[in-house]
């Protein structure tokens, strides 16, 4: 499984990227977690509020935070 987190360093952006890792090691999925902070990349996702969650090459979510149970649903839908 390959996850993005799309954001420019915001605190949001943090927050979802250090939720995810730990949801990730809590499920004991095989995943790569990146970071990608490149405004244009982050834009060719078609992504226009971050955070931004990308899993397998797909927007999961934008925009906002995702709580502990809907980020784990959205990482088991897409494992």
């Amino acid at each position: 499984m390959e996850i993005k987190i799309l954001g420019t360093g915001c605190a949001s952006c943090k927050n979802l990227e250090k939720a995810t890792r730990e949801m990730v090691d809590q499920l004991g999925l095989t995943a790569t977690v990146e970071k990608e902070e490149d405004i244009m990349n982050i834009m060719s996702y078609g992504v226009m509020r971050t955070p931004g969650l990308v899993i397998n090459g797909k927007v999961a979510l934008s925009g906002r935070v995702p709580s502990q149970s809907e980020l784990k649903e959205l990482l088991e839908k897409h494992q």
